[in-house]
C-alpha cells in the first residue's frame, strides 16, 4: 500500500497550562511559515478573547507547517476534560500524538483523560518533557509517571517504545537529552522525531472518495463548514456528492469550496486527497461525524461517539425590576436564536425547550463549559437569568446513576486531614495518597460530581490558597443517599430597594460577609451577602444615617469598613442554592432569591416544608 511521505497529521495534547500552545508557536515560527517581518502574537492559536485571558485552550484549532518537504498538520486540542468532546474526535482525524508533560508537574488527571483516548484509537505517541529549564524540573522520575500511565491505560508494546524529547517552549529549545544544558536552540529534534515516528497516511486517492467531519465552524459567508479528513479517495471544488446523515438519510449537495491550512490562514484550494485535513463549506445542515462520498459509491466510516452532558442548568430570560437597564438583547426571541446559534458549532451542548417559552434547560460538559457561553453571551450584550447547575442523573439497567468524577489533589501535608474530611463529607471515595517528599501530598479520590459543585470555594480556604484541584468525568455510578454537598451558610436578602450606603452596610457586617460596595444599586429581593449562621436573613443595607446637629462621641472617621466579597461568573453559580438565581447582564453578576418578596418566600418554604413532612 502506497503512503503519503509529504504529509503527517498529528494531535497535540497535554493537561492545562503544560505549555502546549506556547510549543505551536514555536514549530510556528522555526518551521518558516511566518514572514521574517510578521507579527505574531504569543499563544497565537488560542484566537479568542476568554482563550487569552484565562490562558486555556477552548475550542480545538488546526494548523500546518511546513519542515522541509514535509507539511505537518498540527491539531492543538483543549486540555480541560469539559472540552474533551472536542479531543475524542480529533484523535480519529490524526495519525500520532505529542504528549506534553510538565517537567515538574508530571502527569496530571487531563492528562490522563486526553491520553486514554488516543491509546484507545491505537495511535503512535511522542512524549514532549516540557519547561525542562525549570530549576524544579525533574525529567527522569516525569518519564518514570508517563511510562507508569501508559501501561496503567493498556498501551501495547509499541506504544511503550515512544521517543522522548526534552524541550522549553518558551525558549524554543529541545533535545533529546534530559541534561538542561544540552538544549539545543532549536525545535529541529522534534521535528525529526515527528517525520520519522509518525506513520505517513495511506496514499488511496483512486478510490471512491470518504470525507468525515470531525469539527465544525460557522462563518456568515458560507455558513457552515465542515472541518475534517479525506480518508479515501479525492474531493473537488464543484463536484456533485452525497452526505450520510447520523440518521441514515442521505442528502446530495455540491462542494462550493476547499480551504486547506498553512501557518494560521486558510487557504482556499481546488482539490483534496486522501491524509489532507481540509475545511468544506457548501452543505447547510452537516453535523459532526457524518460522512461525504460519491453519489454512485455512498459508504459511510464509523460514526463518532460525542460525550454527552453531565450537568445541566435553566437559562431564563431576566425578570429581575433591574430588567433591560443594561443589555441589549433581552427578549426570549433573541435569547433562544443565540442558543440555538451555539448548537451550530457545539457539539457536546444540548438545548431543550419547556412549557415557557422564557425558559430553557441547557445542559454541558461541567460547570466550565457552561459559565463559558454565559461570559460569551454577556460580552455579547445579553441579559439573562441562570438558576444553580444540577447533575444529569441516567437510568442504567434499572438503577439511578449520577456522574462520578475523578479528583487529584495536590496539597501541603498539613492540610491533608482537612480535606479528607470535606471530601469524606461529599461522599467522595479515596483512591490513592502518595507523598512525593518535600511535604507536597497527592490524594485520588472518586466524587459524585454533585458533590464537586460549589467545592471549590471551600477548598481554597482549607488550603489557603496552596492546594490544587484537578478533576475530569471518570464514569456514571449508582447514586448515593442523603445530601451531597451544597452550601451550608444561609444569606443575607435585600428588604429594600435603593442604593447600599456605608452606614447600612456597617451595620449588618458582624452578621457575615458582605457582597457589595456602598453605592450599589440593590433591589427588594437581592441577595447582598452571606450570613454566619444556617438561616437566611433579610436586612436592610439601604438606610442612610439620621442627619442631626448633635456632635457624636466616636466620630465617623475612625469607623473602616470590611472589604466586600466581589464573586465571578463561576464562583456566582457554584455559589447559588435551589431557591435562587444569578442574573447575568453586561455589567453586572447579582445574586437573587427566586421569589423577591419576603413574605412569598416565607410562605413557599411553609408549603415545601409541610409537603415533604406529609
Amino acid at each position: 500500500m502506497k503512503s503519503r511521505n509529504d504529509i503527517r497529521n498529528i494531535a497535540i495534547i497535554a493537561h492545562v497550562d503544560h505549555g502546549k500552545t506556547t510549543l505551536v508557536d514555536e514549530l510556528l515560527k522555526q518551521s518558516g511559515t511566518f514572514r521574517a517581518n510578521e507579527h505574531v502574537e504569543e499563544r497565537a492559536m488560542d484566537s479568542n478573547d476568554l482563550e487569552r485571558e484565562r490562558g486555556i485552550t477552548i475550542l480545538a484549532k488546526n494548523t500546518a507547517v511546513q519542515y522541509k518537504d514535509t507539511k505537518i498538520n498540527i491539531l492543538d486540542t483543549p486540555g480541560h476534560a469539559d472540552f474533551g468532546g472536542e479531543v475524542e474526535r480529533i484523535m480519529r482525524m490524526v495519525d500520532g500524538v505529542v504528549l506534553v508533560v510538565d517537567a515538574y508537574e508530571g502527569t496530571m488527571p487531563q492528562t490522563r483523560f486526553v491520553l486514554k483516548k488516543a491509546l484507545e484509537q491505537k495511535i503512535t505517541p511522542i512524549v514532549v518533557v516540557n519547561k525542562i529549564d525549570k530549576d524544579s524540573a525533574r525529567p527522569e522520575e516525569v518519564i518514570d509517571e508517563v511510562l507508569d500511565l501508559f501501561i496503567e491505560l493498556g498501551a501495547d508494546e509499541e506504544q511503550l517504545e515512544f521517543p522522548v524529547i526534552y524541550a522549553s517552549g518558551i525558549n524554543g529549545t529541545a533535545s533529546v537529552d534530559p541534561d538542561p544544558a544540552k538544549q539545543e536552540p532549536t525545535m529541529e529534534p522534534l521535528f525529526e522525531t515527528i517525520v520519522d515516528t509518525i506513520p505517513a497516511p495511506v496514499d488511496n486517492r483512486e478510490e471512491p472518495l470518504q470525507f468525515q467531519v470531525a469539527l465544525l465552524d460557522y462563518n456568515d459567508y458560507v455558513g457552515r463548514i465542515g472541518i475534517g479528513r479525506v480518508f479515501r479517495g479525492t474531493m473537488k471544488v464543484g463536484q456533485q456528492v452525497s452526505l450520510m446523515k447520523l440518521d441514515g438519510t442521505v442528502k446530495s449537495f455540491r462542494v462550493t469550496k476547499i480551504f486547506g491550512f498553512i501557518g494560521l490562514k486558510r487557504v482556499e484550494i481546488e482539490e483534496a486527497v486522501a491524509g489532507d485535513l481540509v475545511a468544506v463549506s457548501g452543505m447547510e445542515d452537516i453535523n459532526v461525524g457524518e460522512t461525504v462520498t460519491p453519489v454512485e459509491h455512498q459508504e459511510a466510516l464509523p460514526v463518532l461517539r460525542i460525550d454527552e452532558p453531565t450537568l445541566q442548568m435553566t437559562f431564563l430570560v431576566n425578570n429581575s425590576p433591574f430588567a433591560g437597564r443594561e443589555g441589549k438583547y433581552v427578549t426570549s426571541r433573541k435569547i433562544e436564536e443565540r442558543l440555538k446559534s451555539q448548537l451550530e458549532t457545539d457539539v457536546s451542548l444540548r438545548v431543550e425547550d419547556t412549557d415557557s417559552p422564557d425558559v430553557w434547560i441547557v445542559s454541558g460538559r461541567g460547570e466550565l463549559h457552561l459559565s463559558i457561553l454565559i461570559e460569551n453571551m454577556r460580552r455579547e450584550g445579553y441579559e439573562l437569568q441562570v438558576s444553580k447547575p444540577e447533575v444529569i442523573v441516567k437510568e442504567i439497567d434499572g438503577v439511578r446513576c449520577e456522574p462520578v468524577e475523578r479528583v487529584q489533589i495536590d496539597v501541603p501535608e498539613e492540610h491533608t486531614g482537612a480535606i479528607m474530611e470535606s471530601i469524606g463529607a461529599r461522599k467522595g471515595e479515596m483512591l490513592d495518597m502518595i507523598n512525593n517528599g518535600g511535604g507536597q501530598v497527592r490524594l485520588i479520590f472518586n466524587v459524585p460530581a454533585r458533590g464537586l459543585i460549589g467545592y471549590s470555594t471551600e477548598f481554597l480556604t482549607l488550603t489557603r490558597g496552596y492546594g490544587i484541584m484537578n478533576h475530569s468525568f471518570d464514569s456514571y455510578q449508582p447514586m448515593q443517599t442523603g445530601q451531597v454537598g451544597g452550601r451550608r451558610q444561609g444569606v443575607l436578602v435585600s428588604m429594600e430597594t435603593g442604593k447600599s450606603t456605608q452606614y447600612g452596610i456597617m451595620g449588618v457586617e458582624d452578621r457575615g460577609v458582605i457582597f457589595v460596595e456602598p453605592g450599589t444599586e440593590i433591589y427588594e429581593g437581592m441577595i447582598v451577602g452571606e450570613h454566619n449562621r444556617e438561616n437566611d436573613l433579610t436586612v436592610n443595607i439601604v438606610k442612610a444615617k439620621q442627619m442631626t446637629n448633635m456632635r457624636s462621641a466616636n466620630k465617623d472617621q475612625t469607623t473602616s469598613m470590611k472589604k466586600p466579597r466581589i464573586m465571578s461568573l463561576e464562583e456566582s453559580l457554584e455559589y447559588l442554592n435551589d431557591d435562587e438565581y444569578c442574573e447575568v447582564t453586561p455589567e453586572s453578576i447579582r445574586l437573587r432569591k427566586k421569589i423577591l418578596d419576603k413574605n412569598e418566600r416565607e410562605k413557599a418554604a411553609k408549603k415545601k416544608k409541610y409537603a415533604e413532612t406529609n
